[in-house]
Formats: C-alpha cells, structure tokens, sequence
C-alpha cells in the first residue's frame, strides 16, 4: 500500500516537474565526494515519472567515467551493460512489467557491479535510518547482497524526490541502508562506512 502511494504521487508529476528535478537532482549528485573520485558508477535509466537520471548519466560520462546499467533477467536478477550514451540504450519489454531502457550492447555478467565504486539505486522512498523502499521486484536485493558476498563496498546511493525522505519505512531482515538519499533540493546522509 505504502508502494502505490508513493507511486500515485509521482504519476501527478507534470513533465515539466520531472525535467526540472532530474536537473536539479544530477547537480546535487555530481557534488558528491564519492562520484568525484569514482572510476566505475553502476545506475540505472530511470522511466517514466522516476527521478531522471540521464543528465547525470551523461555528465558522468563525460568526466570519464564508466557507467555501467542493469538488463533484467527473466529471473528478476541483473546483468550489466557499459552505458556510451543514449544511442547505447534499448526500449526492452519484459512480459507484462513496465519496458525498461538497457544498455545494447555486450553483456558484462551479473557481478560487473561488484567492481562499481558508486551504485546509484532506485527506490521509492528512503528513511531517517536510511532504509530504502524499492518497487519489491528484488532485483536491488539480489545487487545489494551480491555485493556483501563478494567483499564489495560501494557507496550505495538512491536517488529520489524531496517529499521521498520519509521518518519510516518497513525493513526486511535482508534490508541494508543506504549511505546517502539525493533529491533535488540536497542530500542527506546515513551511513559513513562505505
């Protein structure tokens, strides 16, 4: 229930709306530290009334860094991708669920992430303990503890609206914090260790 209402919030959202907090929201994370000094960012290719990510995708780019995107497997785990710029993405279907944009060309496994120093992730909404929401298809799970199996330590970032950083979310057991929430009014930070 929690999911629809965020949701039900970001489909009000005018184009307009979006265009301008994708703006704002990629200023505020390329002033992070982390993506200062980072070399390899795993994102994603936000759709829809989602926090827009592309700006950000090619501003980091451009800085030189390789960005790597997720490909849903039937499964619901991801592959990776490396992102060369919008002409690099395709439209992809996936049964039912919404269509997603992927990275085109050569698939890299479902552990390139591990050697991200960043992970931008998605999510609905994020607390003050720095719990994430996600949509509840698991895929950020299966990343998250991917990473934890493999040693791997990146700063794990969401990107979401302002009214997004909320006081509670539900926890799982298998649930971790994030280190820091982007919006596009500021960031707020959680955790330290990464």
């Amino acid at each position: 229930m929690l999911r629809r209402e965020f949701l039900a919030v970001r489909n009000r959202l005018t184009a307009d709306d979006v265009r301008e907090a994708a703006t704002a929201l990629a200023g505020r994370a390329l002033g992070l530290p982390e993506l200062a000094r980072a070399r390899t960012v795993a994102a994603y290719v936000s759709v829809g009334s989602e926090p827009g990510t592309l700006a950000l995708l090619d501003a980091l780019r451009a800085r030189g860094v390789q960005v790597l995107l997720p490909a849903l497997l039937p499964d619901n785990d991801l592959d990776w991708g490396a992102y060369t710029g919008a002409d690099s993405l395709a439209r992809v279907q996936h049964g039912a669920k919404m269509a997603l944009f992927e990275p085109s060309g050569e698939r890299l496994g479902p552990d390139a992430v591990t050697g991200a120093d960043v992970v931008l992730l998605p999510g609905l909404a994020v607390d003050a303990r720095g719990m994430r929401l996600g949509r509840g298809g698991g895929s950020y799970d299966r990343v998250l503890a991917r990473l934890e199996r493999a040693g791997a330590h990146p700063a794990l970032v969401v990107l979401l609206y302002d009214s997004e950083i909320v006081e509670h979310v539900p926890e799982e057991a298998h649930d971790q914090a994030v280190h820091a929430a982007v919006a596009p009014s500021g960031v707020r930070r959680f955790r330290d260790d990464g």
